[in-house]
């Protein structure tokens, strides 16, 4: 596994806001509603699209891990978040290669704070696909892979 980090000398909530400004916010839960009821990939397609942001991703989940240790430290405690960052439709180009991309997508992007500034985490696909050989799915990897590095070197800006 390769972990790709960033660190930034800004606010924790300016890097989570410029960090949800890349992607979109779909309504996650009617958006596979629809995917379920489609009858074509074309359809999906048209489902999918309206949600990415300009990134081409999209935000399926955020867990505030910084609440739980707020209730155990105090205000004093540092702040971290875990996002859940994708594309649906990149993960069926994986998926279709290498079943097992299904376990990395969407990836985790974590966001904390340490005395040194804010830290902006992500493992890689591409280093996740990598054992399987497969070229196809290494590719789309690696373009996954770029779409998120940039997402996090704009959010650390």
């Amino acid at each position: 596994m390769q972990r790709f980090s960033l660190m930034s000398s800004k606010k924790f909530e300016e890097v989570v806001a410029k960090l949800a400004a890349g992607v979109g916010h779909p309504d996650v839960r009617g958006m596979f509603a629809k995917i379920g009821a489609a009858k074509t990939y074309a359809e999906v397609e048209k489902v999918v699209q309206p949600g990415l942001g300009p990134t081409g991703l999209m935000e399926f989940m955020r867990f505030d891990l910084g609440e739980v240790l707020r209730k155990a430290q105090g205000e004093k405690a540092p702040k971290s978040m875990r996002f859940l960052i994708g594309n649906a439709l990149i993960m069926k180009k994986m998926v279709e290669h290498v079943p097992d991309a299904g376990s990395y997508a969407p990836v985790t992007i974590l966001v904390d704070e340490r005395a040194d500034g804010v830290h902006l985490s992500y493992d890689t696909m591409a280093s996740f696909l990598e054992t399987y050989g497969n070229a196809e799915a290494l590719k789309v990897a690696r373009e996954l892979d770029a779409k998120v590095e940039e997402l996090l070197t704009a959010a650390a800006k």
